[in-house]
């Protein structure tokens, strides 16, 4: 590329965008900041560019590196005016105009914009009163511009994290108009912040009622319900925003949202599908679409939306770490390399190279170079180390108290009754080869495939409330009775029922189930608990190498890890002799020297008759969430077996700590440190 200069490079962009190419405008601007990294004209420029085709986050994402070079910048901050505008952020949009005009008083343009965004955000008030004024005929105590200045000033408090004095705000306004729809609509805020969303539901509720066409608010009231579970009163309001306006695609992709967390994953595919139809450049609709069509199998469709989405926003990280996470997939050389270079932008957030790393970790660990995908790991989550709370000493003391609780006299005590379904519990250390035992499973015609629940934890939270037990778990356990006992596996069966058919049996694949083992033999005696084994090392380092979602702080580190794993060792060790017959061990080296025996042992312990498809669970066509999605729609492979071998030299500290129980394998199993 031939160099010119910055005005040159200027010149030749303004001149894209003035001829109303907004596209050859992004494409000159990023050629000139290649050259001239921090000219704020440029920066400017190619957010305008970005603003007029409704490239938001891009245009957001220019404008910051504006201000960061210079926060004194008239015209960044004049920029940034417009795009909060065009946002419908009035209010905001003044603010940042009035700091321009500060800045740059000679700006004579900039008088016109502040009484544009006035006329504006009047408008928008005037649309919102009529809608109140249509749903109540006393319209003057239902008005969102009363208590202006109130509203502001909470606002502000809760933006500088004093949450408490704005909710104190709003309950003060509510106690002067009970229908002030913003006071309400921004305390059922406040209480989602506290995952409160019980009394967040209530509040929006009202809101609606009163402003039946607050887009925002219904929006609000939909994520509320998502987080309570309530699906079907979700996709009801999803629809009720949608015909508010059929134009807007973000409403769709809110309707989508809440067919995937309902497991409807080909509706919320359509769905996303719409919204990109209104609006296609919305890097964030095709990925969240890719997760649902990798669910489903569909993996190439999947792919090409991820690198879609990569298309539109270059830096769309997760986009390549889900790319990755398919563990089928294979990046191009030419991909590796816009990986690395985005890691090179000191600008680029922890959580994004958190991505990048992982997927190079695993790309490279494809391409058998260790050093490089070891390094890659490691520098992933030591990244996401600093993110996550985790106490080793703490969860060591729980482990303590469960066995010392729930012991072997209290698991001899006579349990609840049998249930009318059997749940299926499939424990153990993630990327121990569970989802390779639920789908064998789930491939059987008397059961019902499922995914990782968290009800069971959610249940023992319930019912520690409903019988006012002020202690938290695992102490709570002490004051269960026999009738708490039952109500847990009522609580538990009752709070399933959304994810399950009328089938006799189904699968609960959350790991972490296996604190619980005790509790469950208990509430749900009927109940089945696989646990799911592999090599230690292997158990170990499979989870290091994977990027959880949430959850497993453990994983990050790789003493922690051992430190878990020994942990959950002992636990388990307490469960067999306390609950004997009721666990069920299953080795992931066992299924894959020889599945027949081992489909065989895992439906006679479960009560199920033979069926083949089990032994052909790769054919079986159901929604797959974990990790292992596109793995488990192949027939058995060996290759998963003994991988920390290719990392030994560099886990010498897990190895230390997993010491004890690798001493019990076979010599030919064991790491050359301790022959």
């Amino acid at each position: 590329m031939r160099q010119i200069n910055q005005k040159e490079a200027f010149k030749q962009a303004f001149g894209f965008l003035k001829n109303g190419d907004a596209r050859q405008c992004i494409n000159a601007c990023k050629n000139g900041l290649i050259q001239y990294p921090d000219d704020i004209n440029l920066l400017c420029l190619i957010a305008r560019a970005s603003l007029s085709i409704r490239l938001f986050e891009d245009a957001q994402g220019f404008l910051n590196e504006a201000t960061r070079l210079n926060p004194k910048s008239s015209l960044a901050r004049e920029t940034y005016g417009d795009l909060l505008l065009v946002q419908g952020k009035a209010e905001e949009a003044i603010r940042e105009y009035s700091f321009t005009k500060e800045l740059n008083p000679k700006n004579e343009k900039i008088d016109r914009k502040i009484n544009h965004a006035k006329e504006i955000k009047k408008t928008l008030t005037e649309k919102i009163s009529k809608a109140l004024s249509q749903s109540n005929n006393d319209s003057s105590k239902n008005t969102r511009t009363l208590f202006e200045d109130d509203i502001n000033e909470a606002i502000e408090h809760q933006n500088s994290g004093r949450g408490e004095v704005a909710e104190e705000i709003y309950r003060k306004i509510l106690k002067q108009d009970p229908n002030h729809i913003e006071a309400a609509r921004l305390l059922a805020n406040t209480a989602m912040e506290h995952d409160k969303y019980s009394d967040a539901e209530i509040f929006l509720k009202r809101v609606v009622k009163n402003a039946p066409q607050y887009m925002r608010a219904w929006s609000d009231l939909i994520r509320a319900q998502r987080e309570l579970g309530k699906y079907k009163e979700a996709h009801e309001n999803a629809e009720i925003l949608i015909n508010l306006d059929q134009q807007i695609p973000e409403s769709y992709m809110v309707r989508a949202s809440v067919e995937g967390e309902a497991g409807l994953h080909h509706e919320a595919i359509k769905t996303y599908k719409k919204a990109l139809s209104l609006s296609p450049e919305k890097p964030g609709a095709l990925c969240s679409m890719a997760h649902h069509l990798k669910t489903v199998g569909n993996q190439e469709e999947a792919i090409a939306a991820y690198r879609q989405s990569i298309k539109i926003k270059p830096d769309h990280t997760e986009s390549y770490w889900s790319m990755a996470n398919l563990k089928t997939f294979g990046f191009e050389n030419q991909e590796i390399k816009d990986m690395e270079n985005l890691l090179d932008n000191s600008d680029l957030p922890d959580a994004g190279r958190v991505h990048l790393h992982n997927a190079l970790g695993l790309e490279y660990e494809s391409r058998k170079n260790y050093d490089k995908a070891f390094q890659n790991l490691s520098a992933c989550n030591a990244l996401r180390r600093k993110s996550e709370s985790y106490d080793p000493v703490e969860y060591e003391t729980m482990i303590d108290k469960i066995i010392e609780i729930l012991s072997l006299k209290k698991l001899r005590n006579k349990p609840a009754k049998s249930a009318d379904v059997t749940p299926i519990f499939i424990v153990g250390l993630p990327r121990s080869g569970s989802t390779l035992i639920e789908q064998i499973l789930a491939s059987h015609s008397a059961v019902e495939g499922t995914h990782e629940l968290h009800e069971m934890s959610l249940a023992m939270q319930s019912i520690r409330e409903k019988s006012n037990v002020n202690k938290r778990f695992p102490e709570a356990l002490e004051l269960f009775r026999p009738s708490e006992w039952r109500m847990l596996g009522r609580e538990y069966l009752d709070t399933t029922t959304k994810y399950r058919t009328d089938k006799l049996f189904f699968i609960d694949k959350n790991p972490n189930n296996f604190t619980f083992i005790g509790a469950i033999k208990l509430a749900i005696p009927n109940a089945k608990i696989i646990n799911a084994k592999r090599h230690p090392l292997d158990s170990c380092f499979g989870s290091y190498k994977q990027l959880f979602a949430s959850g497993q702080p453990f994983s990050y580190d790789l003493v922690e890890l051992g430190e878990y794993y020994m942990e959950y060792e002992r636990i388990m060790t307490h469960w067999k002799e306390a609950c004997e017959g009721f666990v069920l061990d299953v080795n992931y080296e066992d299924v894959v020297s020889d599945l027949d025996t081992q489909v065989e042992s895992i439906l006679n312990f479960c009560g199920l008759p033979f069926e083949e498809s089990c032994l052909h669970f790769y054919e079986t066509k159901r929604a797959v969430k974990t990790a292992s999605s596109e793995q488990v729609r192949q027939p058995i492979y060996s290759s998963s077996v003994n991988l920390w071998r290719n990392y030994e030299d560099k886990l010498d500290e897990l190895i230390e700590i997993l010491q004890p129980i690798l001493l019990k394998l076979d010599k030919k199993d064991q790491p050359k440190s301790i022959l």
